[in-house]
């Protein structure tokens, strides 16, 4: 009798559930052959990373479950994932995510974490840093477990500072603006220096400043506050720098490898950014100040000193989500719980990553590796994210942009911009 290949995969079937039952489990505990996994191509390298090591390997050992890595470039990435994710059965096993792209919408389509959490934990949960769980928090629900991070830290060139008479960074915010007006001069060698820069006004990089008092542009319950006190004084020190000339006039049009060429080159005193850039400021064959740029958290405000040691920074942030038509969801927690366990976490982190538990920053293979890496923790037990995820996220920052533009241009005061800025971003968040 010829047996079709329909049947041979049924009596397969059938075999694997009688082997199951007779082990004591049920059918649907065997392990899939492989896991899809969907992310970007820089979560592979620091996965599957030669310095640290493979953090699947042994995982895969153990389940006889190979890791599949399917991965694109940031925005292809979401939108292959919305995709797949919108189907009746999807071809994701794990998908990685961007706190920003978790909108009530979105979250509906992967899984709550929390029943996972419940019959098999992350090791020690408690030592992933609280901002980066709770960003990933929607309507009370676990959707996403942190895998990677940018948090955002002052950098500063400590022979410019030298130059004008500073032996260390600033410690309040009132002291930053008072060093980047006397650090704006041009150098003996006829480079013009400007003391602050960032690239442009987003609300991402003015969260940064708005922090030093604490301050949000849209709270986590949903509320914009961006014409309180915190934000408005940011703007107005952004104001204050460009009219000093401490803030570059062409601050609007910036971009983020600019003001890398700048740090590089001594065009800049200072600036916030992430952690992490302190290895492109500093590298030897494109820096004529290897060495010299230091790293240290956002410094707070005079008044927050007793509440802070450091300013709240912002912090973003990737995590893995398990979509809810993915077919085999209880191996791919079972993949994440290996992926964020305490091991794991340092191996990736040398092989670059920015790891989310603390205990990581203790180890002397990372504190090798981070030469800011006790700086990076004091941050990361703070920060939170710029600003909820939200459907209409994208136009509240296109309204921010605008009105932050004009306060710093004088075109309009701080206050009346954020006035506007929240009379426009209200009907947004209904």
């Amino acid at each position: 009798m010829t047996v079709t290949r329909r049947e041979t995969l049924r009596i397969g079937v059938i075999g694997s559930a009688a082997a199951a039952a007779a082990a004591g489990l049920p059918a649907a505990a065997q392990s899939p052959a492989k896991l899809s996994v969907f992310a970007h191509r820089v979560h592979q390298t620091v996965a599957t990373g030669a310095q640290g090591g493979d953090i699947t390997k042994a995982w895969s050992e153990r389940t006889k479950t190979a890791v599949e890595w399917v991965t694109f470039d940031t925005g292809p990435l979401w939108e292959r994932v919305q995709r797949e994710t919108s189907l009746r059965e999807g071809a994701i096993d794990v998908a990685f995510l961007l706190n920003t792209q978790i909108t009530p919408r979105a979250a509906t389509l992967f899984e709550s974490l929390d029943p996972y959490m419940a019959k098999a934990a992350l090791e020690d949960p408690a030592d992933i840093f609280p901002g980066l769980m709770s960003g990933f928090r929607v309507g009370g629900q676990l959707v996403a477990v942190p895998f990677r991070h940018a948090s955002s830290g002052m950098h500063y060139n400590e022979e410019i500072l030298a130059e004008r008479g500073f032996s260390g960074p600033p410690k309040t915010v009132e002291e930053l603006v008072e060093m980047a007006k006397k650090c704006t001069y041009t150098r003996a060698n006829g480079t013009p220096v400007v003391g602050f820069v960032v690239p442009g006004v987003t609300y991402p990089n003015v969260i940064d400043l708005a922090r030093a008092w604490d301050g949000e542009f849209i709270t986590p319950d949903m509320k914009c506050v961006a014409n309180e006190p915190p934000m408005v004084k940011a703007l107005t020190v952004l104001r204050d720098l460009f009219v000093a000339g401490a803030f570059p006039r062409n601050f609007a049009t910036i971009q983020t490898e600019e003001v890398a060429t700048w740090m590089q080159t001594g065009r800049a005193a200072m600036n916030y950014a992430s952690m992490g850039r302190t290895q492109i400021y500093n590298d030897p064959a494109k820096s004529q100040f290897a060495g010299k740029v230091r790293t240290v958290p956002i410094p707070v405000s005079r008044e927050l000193l007793g509440k802070y040691d450091v300013a709240p920074a912002k912090v973003e942030f990737w995590g893995m989500g398990i979509p809810k038509n993915a077919r085999n969801k209880d191996a791919a927690w079972d993949l994440i719980r290996a992926m964020v366990s305490k091991d794991a976490t340092v191996m990736t982190a040398i092989n670059g990553n920015g790891p989310v538990r603390a205990s990581s920053y203790a180890d002397a293979r990372v504190k090798q590796k981070l030469s800011y890496a006790e700086e990076e923790k004091k941050v990361l037990l703070v920060s939170r994210a710029p600003m909820p995820a939200f459907d209409q996220s994208a136009r509240a920052a296109d309204f921010f942009k605008e009105e932050a533009e004009a306060a710093v241009l004088g075109m309009k005061t701080p206050q009346k911009a954020m006035d506007d800025l929240v009379a426009r971003v209200k009907p947004l968040l209904v």
